[in-house]
């Protein structure tokens, strides 16, 4: 079995053994890390607008010049996991307008296709502990073209592809630089920093280098002044280094070393309200001062005084054409002499360290290209940590007391979580596109961050359902644009998979302490879902759009046009599961405490009930009564419940991913646990005697010699018809995964009537078409990773209980019949394959037609983690940087190397 870092294996590497001193609190070798965002501006914390117009507020061409109020961004930035003092990479070539202290994108409202980052950057590298990190960007020599970016997406349309930096003809000529940062800890509170500019072009060309340091503004939002303020001063005057000297009250001194030649700039890190607002600035020097200075030529723009809360070493070189200019940094606490003579020698020992972690935690079967690809997943998934802040009640008041926010807000977005409260590092899905919390995308999250470090996995589990973030009515905030909006409800299926992920490589010895503390905080979740998504009580659940945003034919979230609800196949099926993996958990803590019994049995019971509703007529519906399961079809479809007239739809027949869900719910019961646990067997044998109108309902079988029970919602029957439409290449079977609507739908939309006009859904496999909810996703037949990761889990699941005995047509149609462990393998592999060279062309599909991404050596083994994939050709869509649950890919390949070597 693959090690991963757990107690079992903490002494295996130098890194295992961090974790370890991390884990007893000995060293805090975390307290540093990736942890700033890598956009600020345009999020709903820094929004004070009247109307919720978070990126009209502050847009990116504010970013320079405003304080931001709830967290910083910068690129490859570094910080404490506090984000007191923040460290981050800032470029000029020159010729660009404005300095590079941020990466650019677009607005919401200004993409052909919604936000989108305009960059090209890469995490190539990362360590749990942070020990070692390196991170590629990739600027132009010529002046950046953000006008042409925003001019060219606004003349699209949502038919039309986007248009991206490659598109301009930037890179033409190789006339780039190649920008590698990286970071390398000689101590828990000790980084290297290394910066290298590589010069790609045939000329020689120019770069500014100015490594910026600033404190995070706390103190002018403090409604009785400002208090104490940090400062950055110059370190006086020696021939080994020039730096940087930061002190805070709380956080102590920090120096910033850096190698002679740099001109030190220093300001305040203050909002330039000037330029901002045409008032009256409250410093002589403010945020943007090192633009208006290295931009444009102003030498009074910056503090003469040599004092600050901001300030950059600027550094700068003429790179011959194939050559390359480096600058090494070193920020500690410590005074040094020569600090940066044994600065190479840590890089070495890191990245030799980074070696020999992933060579233990890789699995021998995977092939070097797999291993590579996994650990890019990896570094991904560490590089987008996040210190994420805020205060709801203080965020509705507003900042400034002199200046109020409208009285609006207070009926706007969020309005019911003045309890949420939070200041933590989060593993976040994209820290561009979705630079915070997202709660079906963080229980994700954890599965491929448990590969590299279990406890920071299992504590972002339990902060998503902490105090700090669930509501006192036990909703899980959705995400920050709307925390009452509904994700499907996955963090039980999440705690017990890592719960089990740490216990088998363990030797069976598992954290029940983890697993009870997250139990009780779950049943507060599981009541909330029972008793506000359940409308009629009859076990068959809403929950709006839940993650799938556009995948009908209109907004789910919204009250159908025609009057009435739909009861939707895809929250009752979630909930199906949501029950069995509260069982399971009830069942497993059991077997030390005999409370958690009786919790174990009612989960049981309440399976029964949603299954079995999942796939019976509605009861109330003499007119027309009919299931969510579709017979005819063999697929499941939503209700439509209190709609009148004969003419009137029952089901929304959308063969989507919507139908599929119900079989993720599939659960195996060890005979041993009805041994160890009589009232449970006593339970179970009374409800299948004399609740024939339940058992009847669901799957609920015994393996011939009694020792297995599979409990699930779909039947044999049910299970084999489903997967003859999944494995269609005709429908959901795409050469890349699992498309998340069929293709069927292509040539033939499903219309219908409904409140005067007509809708309709089509088989879209790349960006969508519509707006609906910004219109920057699509589940309208694109691959998505997370649900994709879920088949492949249920298939393992039923392949477990039915063994050799059920085959299925893999592809259908095909006459090639295989196991559920072999349809799952298959389905990995096509996943698995949108990031490896593919054998004939060594294209990568996720790199798509652009021959720069795809065959240029110096983009092609760079593979993006996209948000989705085209259903069709796997390039990738969306968010370029979501290995949040893209990241699942590191999982699959273990899985894979795992399955070869049996």
């Amino acid at each position: 079995m693959p090690r991963t870092t757990t107690t079992s294996s903490v002494s295996v590497t130098a890194e295992h053994r961090r974790l370890l001193a991390c884990r007893e609190r000995r060293e805090a070798w975390k307290r540093w890390g990736p942890y700033v965002a890598d956009r600020a501006w345009g999020t709903v914390r820094e929004d004070y607008s009247a109307d919720g117009s978070a990126w009209a507020f502050c847009p990116h061409d504010h970013a320079r010049s405003k304080a931001f109020r709830w967290g910083e961004d910068g690129i490859a930035g570094w910080c404490d996991e506090r984000q007191t003092l923040c460290l981050a990479l800032t470029l000029w070539n020159g010729r660009d307008p404005i300095l590079k202290e941020r990466l650019f994108g677009l607005a919401g409202p200004e993409g052909n296709h919604g936000e989108d980052v305009k960059e090209l950057y890469y995490h190539l590298d990362a360590t749990p502990t942070h020990s070692y990190g390196k991170f590629l960007y990739k600027y132009p020599q010529a002046e950046f073209p953000y006008a042409k970016l925003v001019a060219e997406n606004a003349r699209r349309g949502t038919f039309d592809a986007e248009y991206e930096l490659v598109d301009t003809g930037v890179f033409n000529e190789s006339r780039y630089f190649d920008v590698f940062v990286e970071h390398a800890k000689a101590g828990p509170e000790d980084v290297v920093v290394r910066i290298t500019a590589h010069n790609r072009g045939p000329e020689a060309a120019a770069i500014h280098l100015l490594p910026t340091l600033w404190f995070r503004n706390t103190w002018a939002w403090r409604p009785d002044g400002p208090g104490e303020v940090p400062v950055i001063t110059a370190l006086a005057a020696r021939d080994d280094a020039v730096g940087l000297v930061a002190d805070h009250g709380v956080l102590g001194r920090r120096i910033l070393y850096g190698p002679p030649g740099a001109t030190p700039l220093f300001t305040d890190h203050e909002t330039n309200r000037e330029r901002l607002y045409g008032s009256a600035n409250t410093t002589e020097h403010v945020k943007d001062a090192f633009d208006a200075h290295v931009v444009g030529g102003d030498p009074h723009a910056v503090s003469a005084d040599g004092r600050g809360t901001k300030a950059a070493l600027w550094y700068s070189a003429v790179i011959p054409p194939g050559g390359s200019y480096e600058i090494v940094l070193r920020l500690t606490p410590d005074e040094m002499r020569k600090p940066l003579a044994g600065a190479s020698k840590v890089l070495a020992e890191r990245i030799a360290e980074a070696d020999a972690f992933y060579a233990a935690i890789g699995h021998p079967a995977a092939t070097d290209e797999e291993k590579r690809v996994q650990r890019h997943a990896l570094a991904g998934m560490l590089w987008s940590k996040q210190w994420y802040a805020l205060d709801v009640r203080a965020w509705q008041r507003g900042d400034d007391p002199a200046h109020p926010p409208p009285e609006q807000r207070h009926a706007g977005r969020n309005r019911d979580w003045d309890t949420l409260t939070v200041a933590d590092v989060i593993s976040m899905p994209d820290k561009w596109e979705y630079p915070w919390f997202a709660a079906w995308d963080l229980a994700f999250h954890a599965i491929p961050l448990a590969m590299v470090d279990v406890d920071f996995a299992k504590a972002q589990l339990e902060l998503l359902i902490s105090e700090k973030l669930m509501h006192p009515s036990g909703q899980i905030p959705a995400y920050e644009w709307e925390f009452s909006d509904v994700n499907p409800p996955v963090q039980a299926w999440a705690v017990w998979r890592v719960y089990n992920i740490e216990k088998h490589a363990n030797g069976e010895k598992g954290d029940c302490a983890f697993l009870e503390r997250c139990y009780h905080k779950l049943l507060l979740n599981f009541t909330w879902w029972v008793n506000r998504k359940d409308s009629r009580g009859h076990n068959i659940f809403q929950g709006g759009f839940l993650g799938l945003d556009n995948i009908s034919v209109f907004d789910r979230s919204q009250p159908l046009p025609s009057g009435g609800h739909l009861e939707q196949a895809d929250a009752t099926g979630w909930m199906a599961l949501y029950a069995l993996n509260m069982m399971a958990i009830g069942l497993e803590l059991a077997q030390q405490d005999s409370v958690y019994e009786h919790l174990g049995i009612k989960f049981f019971e309440h399976f029964m009930h949603i299954a079995s509703a999942l796939n019976q007529a509605d009861p109330d519906d003499a007119s027309a009564p009919v299931s969510l399961w579709d017979e005819a079809d063999g697929w499941y479809y939503d209700r439509v419940h209190g709609v009148e007239g004969a003419d009137a739809p029952r089901r929304l027949k959308v063969r989507s991913l919507v139908g599929l869900i119900p079989l993720f719910a599939a659960q195996i019961l060890d005979h041993s646990w009805f041994e160890r646990l009589p009232n449970f067997k006593a339970r179970y044998d009374w409800l299948m005697d004399n609740r024939p109108d339940l058992a009847t309902g669901i799957m609920c079988i015994w393996t011939p010699d009694g020792q297995r029970c599979l409990l699930s919602v779909a039947g044999y029957d049910q299970l084999r018809r489903i997967l003859a439409r999944t494995l269609d290449e005709a429908e959901f079977l795409a050469p890349f995964g699992v498309r998340s609507l069929s293709k069927f739908h292509q040539a033939q939309p499903y219309a219908i009537s409904m409140g005067g006009r007509e809708w309709t859904v089509r088989y879209e496999p790349a960006e969508s078409t519509t707006r609906m909810f910004g219109g920057n996703s699509n589940w309208r037949g694109p691959i998505w990773f997370p649900t994709a990761f879920m088949l492949v889990t249920a298939l393992r699941v039923f392949d477990r209980f039915y063994e050799q005995t059920l085959k299925v047509e893999c592809p259908t149609g095909s006459g090639k019949l295989a196991t559920l462990n072999e349809v799952a393998i298959e389905i990995g592999r096509r996943l698995t394959a949108l990031f490896l060279p593919d054998p004939k062309t060594g294209r990568r599909p996720c790199c798509g037609d652009h021959s720069l991404l795809a065959e240029d050596p110096a983009f092609r083994d760079y593979p993006l983690f996209h948000e989705y994939f085209h259903g069709d050709t796997g390039a990738g869509l969306g968010a370029a940087h979501q290995t949040g649950w893209t990241g699942l890919v590191a999982k699959l390949i273990e899985q894979s190397a795992v399955d070869r070597a049996r």
